[in-house]
C-alpha cells in the first residue's frame, strides 16, 4: 500500500483510517455496514461527483526516512484546488426546495422570529445573520456573532466546519440578491445537515469502554469496532518508524475481519464483480451523457410536443363529442321522419285496401271502362296543359322577381349615396347643423306599393330648394365680400407703399439733421479752441506786461477783464446755442422714431390680418365647394 494523506480543514488529523487507507479495490477492509459510511469525524455530507478528481489536497513538508530510523512528521504549506459546485444553483425548483427545508427547520426548532417561504425568498443581511446565529448555536451554544467584520467571520466558520465551497466576503453584503442567495441558502441547508448529523451522533454516541461489546451494532447501523482503532495505531506507528508499505497489517486485519463478520470469499468475488459491472455502467452512462449533452433538452422538447399532442387530441375528442351529439340529434330527427313515413305508408296501404275492396265489389261494363279511360286521357291532357302554363307563369314570375330585385338594389344604392351625401352636408339626422328642423331622411319600404317614395317629393323638395337658394345667396355674398377684401388689400398695399416712401423721406431728413448737428458741434469746438488760444495769448501778454513794464498796469488789467467778460459771454452764448440745437435735434429724432415705429407696427398688424383673411378665403375655396353642393342638390331635385 502506498502512503497518501489529506487534511480536512485546519483541525488536524481526525481519522487515520479515512486519511491513510483509501483503496476501494480492497474489499477486505470494508464491511457490509460500512459501504455508505462517510469520513469518520467530518461534518461535511457533500459527495464527490463521479468521474471528477476535484477535492481538497494537502501536502506535507519534506521528511527524512531510513531503515530503523525515526520519522519527523512536519506540516508544510498546503494549497486548495477550486472545487466546482455540482448542485443546480440555477434551478428554481431546487432553490425552492432548499428554502422549504430551511423554513421547516426554523419553525420546528422554535426560531424566535416569524419566517415564511415568502420572507425567505430575498432576506436582508440582518435576517441572515439571525438565522445563521440560530443554526450555528446548535453546534456551538456559546457562540455569539461579533458586531463587526461578520463578512470575514461567517466564511471562516464555514471553512472550519469543512464546507467544500468558498463564500466570498462581498456575498455577505448582498445576501438577498438573486445571484447570491442560492449559494447562501444551500450553505445554510448544508449547515442544517451538519446540525442534524451532530444531533444524531450525540444521541447514539458510543462510549469506548473496555467492557463494551466492540463487535456490536448500534441503532443507526454504524459498527464501532476496536479492531480498526488497533489497526490505525499500528499503521501510524509503522509509518512514523519509516515504513511505507502496510501489506502485513492489511493481511492481518483482513483475516480478522473475515473471521469476525463471517465473510465468504465467493460472496466477496461476487460483490467485486457487481462493483466492476456498476463501475462500467457508470462509465457508460457518463460517456452517453458527454456524447449527448442535450438529452434533457430533447426530452423536454419531446415532453412539450407530447403535451401539445395531448391537448390537440383532447380538443379533437371534444369536437368528436359535439359532432356525435349533433349526429344524435339528426338521427332522432331522421327516426321521427321514418316513423312519420311508416305511418303514412300504413295509411296508404289501408287506403289501397279500401279502394281494392271497392274495386272488387264494383261491376263495370265495357262502355263504362272506355268512358273512364277517355275521361282519364282528357284529364291527363288538361293536367299537362295546365302544368305547362304553370311553368311559364313561374318563369315569368322569376324574371319579374329578378327585375324587381335589381331595381330595389339600384334604389337602395341611390338612397345610400343620398344619405351619405346628406350626412356629409350635415342634413341628416333632424338634429344636424344644416337640417333646420326638416327630416331629409328617406325610408324605403317596397311593401308600401309603387307610391312609397311620392310623399318624400313634397317633404324634401321644398326645404331642399330653400336651402339651395340660401346657399346661392351665401355664395353671392361671399363673392362680394371677397371682391371687397381684394379692393381693400390693394388700397392697403398702396398705403403701405406711400408710408414706406414717407418713412424713407423722414429717415433722409433725420440724417440731414444729424449732419447739421455734428457740423454745429464742430464749429462750437473750433470757436472754443479759438477763444482758448486768444486767452492763452492774453495771459502771455499779461506776463510780459507784469515783468517788463509797471506802467499801464491798471489799463491792461481792465482790458484783460473786458476780454475775459467777452470771452465768458461768447462761451455762454455758444454753449446755450449748442444745447438748444442738441435738445431740438433730440426731440425731433425721438418724434420721428416714435412715428416711424407706430407706422411700422400698424402696417405689420394690417399686413398680418389681411394675409390671414386672404389665406383663409383662399384655402377654403368656398365658391367651388358651394358650386358642387348646388349641382348635387339640383341633380337630386331633378331625380326626385
Amino acid at each position: 500500500m502506498r502512503r497518501s494523506s489529506s487534511i480536512a480543514g485546519s483541525s488536524g488529523r481526525q481519522s487515520m483510517m479515512a486519511l491513510r487507507v483509501q483503496d476501494n479495490n480492497k474489499m477486505g477492509l470494508q464491511t457490509p455496514q460500512m459501504k455508505d459510511r462517510g469520513t469518520f469525524g467530518k461534518l461535511s455530507m457533500s459527495k464527490p461527483t463521479p468521474g471528477t478528481s476535484e477535492r481538497k489536497v494537502s501536502f506535507f513538508g519534506k521528511r527524512t526516512s531510513g531503515a530503523g530510523g525515526s520519522r519527523n512528521s512536519q506540516y508544510g504549506v498546503f494549497g486548495t484546488e477550486k472545487i466546482k459546485d455540482p448542485r443546480p444553483l440555477h434551478d428554481k425548483a431546487f432553490i425552492q426546495q432548499c428554502i422549504k427545508q430551511l423554513c421547516e427547520f426554523l419553525v420546528e426548532n422554535g426560531y424566535a422570529h416569524n419566517v415564511s417561504m415568502k420572507s425567505l425568498q430575498s432576506p436582508s443581511v440582518k435576517d441572515f445573520l439571525k438565522i445563521f446565529t440560530f443554526i450555528y448555536g446548535f453546534l456551538c451554544p456559546s457562540y455569539e456573532l461579533p458586531d463587526s467584520k461578520f463578512e470575514e467571520e461567517i466564511p471562516r466558520v464555514f471553512k472550519e466546519l469543512g464546507y467544500p465551497f468558498a463564500l466570498s466576503k462581498s456575498s455577505m453584503y448582498t445576501v438577498g440578491a438573486p445571484h447570491t442567495w442560492p449559494q447562501i441558502v444551500t450553505a445554510l441547508v448544508w449547515l442544517i445537515d451538519c446540525v442534524k448529523l451532530y444531533a444524531a451522533m450525540r444521541e447514539n454516541a458510543p462510549s469506548f469502554d473496555d467492557g463494551q461489546n466492540w463487535g456490536g451494532e448500534t441503532d443507526d447501523g454504524i459498527v464501532h469496532n476496536k479492531l480498526f482503532l488497533d489497526y490505525t495505531v499500528k499503521c501510524y506507528e509503522h509509518f512514523m518508524k519509516g515504513g511505507d508499505t502496510f501489506e502485513e497489517l492489511d493481511a492481518e486485519v483482513r483475516s480478522k475481519l473475515k473471521d469476525l463478520f463471517n465473510i465468504d470469499e465467493f460472496q466477496v468475488e461476487g460483490l467485486a464483480a457487481d462493483n466492476k459491472r456498476l463501475q462500467e455502467e457508470i462509465a457508460r452512462l457518463e460517456k452517453e451523457k458527454e456524447s449527448e449533452p442535450d438529452r434533457r433538452v430533447t426530452l423536454r422538447n419531446l415532453k412539450s410536443s407530447l403535451q401539445a399532442d395531448v391537448q390537440k387530441y383532447q380538443a379533437y375528442l371534444t369536437n368528436l363529442e359535439s359532432h356525435i351529439a349533433i349526429l344524435d340529434q339528426k338521427m332522432e330527427g331522421v327516426n321521427e321522419e321514418v316513423e312519420a313515413a311508416e305511418m303514412e305508408v300504413e295509411a296508404m296501404k289501408q287506403e289501397n285496401a279500401r279502394l281494392q275492396h271497392i274495386f272488387d265489389n264494383q261491376k263495370y261494363s265495357v262502355a263504362d271502362i272506355e268512358r273512364i279511360n277517355h275521361e282519364r286521357n282528357e284529364l291527363q291532357q288538361t293536367i299537362n296543359k295546365l302544368t305547362k302554363e304553370v311553368e311559364a307563369e313561374e318563369h315569368q314570375l322569376w324574371n319579374e322577381e329578378l327585375k324587381y330585385a335589381r331595381n330595389k338594389e339600384a334604389i337602395e344604392m341611390q338612397l345610400a349615396e343620398y344619405h351619405k351625401l346628406a350626412r356629409k352636408l350635415k342634413l341628416i339626422p333632424v338634429s344636424a347643423e344644416n337640417s333646420k328642423g326638416h327630416n331629409f331622411e328617406i325610408q324605403f319600404n317596397p311593401e308600401a306599393g309603387p307610391n312609397c317614395l311620392v310623399k318624400y317629393r313634397t317633404q324634401i323638395k321644398a326645404p331642399l330648394m330653400e336651402i339651395i337658394n340660401q346657399t346661392e345667396e351665401e355664395i353671392r355674398k361671399a363673392t362680394q365680400r371677397k371682391m371687397s377684401l381684394e379692393d381693400t388689400l390693394e388700397q392697403v398695399n398702396v398705403m403701405v407703399v406711400d408710408k414706406k416712401s414717407s418713412v424713407k423721406t423722414l429717415k433722409e431728413e433725420a440724417e440731414k439733421l444729424d449732419d447739421l448737428y455734428h457740423q454745429k458741434l464742430k464749429e462750437a469746438e473750433e470757436e472754443e479752441q479759438k477763444c482758448a488760444n486768444e486767452l492763452e495769448l492774453l495771459e502771455k501778454h499779461k506776463q510780459l506786461l507784469e515783468s517788463g513794464v509797471n506802467e499801464g498796469l491798471s489799463e491792461a488789467t481792465n482790458e484783460l477783464h473786458d476780454l475775459q467778460r467777452q470771452y465768458q459771454v461768447v462761451m455762454q452764448t455758444t454753449t446755450e446755442e449748442s444745447r438748444k440745437a442738441g435738445d431740438n435735434l433730440n426731440r425731433l429724432l425721438e418724434v420721428i422714431a416714435t412715428h416711424v415705429v407706430s407706422i411700422e407696427k400698424y402696417l405689420d398688424e394690417q399686413n398680418v390680418k389681411i394675409d390671414r383673411d386672404y389665406e383663409e378665403f383662399m384655402s377654403e375655396d368656398l365658391l367651388s365647394i358651394l358650386t358642387k353642393i348646388l349641382d348635387s342638390y339640383k341633380k337630386k331635385a331633378e331625380s326626385l
